[in-house]
């Protein structure tokens, strides 16, 4: 299983555009993990190189769940409030105000499954993975995608969501997305 491995950095940008070969997602406010699975072993590693594996047993009890194994999952541990948004500094209360979620792991990316890397694989064939072992869960989730590859939807990103936001991933049908494999 590959060890030296970063989660993906979004751009910060100032206002939505469109180029080809974007996808546009839901921004999650959450703490940033690569969630590792290889046979019944389970660890959550922040971005930083932390283990929070003891801190989410409900979400390594799903992760142990998946009907996969050499499994590596970029995404973010959240919780969301009442309106279903998404609130970090809720993460750490011991009792949050108006929870509406426990902690889920919201899933960006698929790295690896079944041992097989996919960081070199376009960023809508890993998607497909995601979506077919994480069906029937519901700890561990999918990102929601504002818009399908083809679509011209980003410039006009701000204006069809209102409490929601998005964030912008590059993501060429033919490429790898930015991933390296190193």
């Amino acid at each position: 299983m590959p060890t030296a491995i970063a989660a993906m950095h979004p751009t910060l940008v100032a206002q939505p555009f469109h180029h080809d070969g974007w996808l546009y997602e839901e921004k999650v406010d959450g703490r940033r993990m690569l969630a590792y699975k290889v046979a019944g072993t389970v660890k959550l590693v922040s971005r930083n190189g932390l283990d929070h594996t003891r801190r989410f047993p409900s979400i390594v009890a799903a992760l142990r769940k998946l009907d996969a194994s050499g499994l590596i999952l970029d995404g973010e541990v959240a919780v969301y409030d009442a309106q279903l948004v998404s609130r970090f500094e809720w993460l750490r209360h011991a009792s949050p105000p108006d929870l509406s979620t426990p902690p889920l792991f919201m899933v960006f990316d698929c790295l690896q499954a079944r041992g097989k890397d996919l960081r070199k694989e376009a960023l809508y064939v890993r998607r497909n993975v995601i979506e077919d072992v994480l069906d029937e869960q519901d700890m561990v989730l999918p990102v929601r995608r504002l818009a399908d590859h083809g679509l011209k939807r980003g410039s006009r990103c701000s204006s069809t969501t209102t409490k929601a936001c998005w964030r912008r991933t590059p993501s060429p049908a033919t490429s790898a997305g930015g991933r390296s494999s190193g």
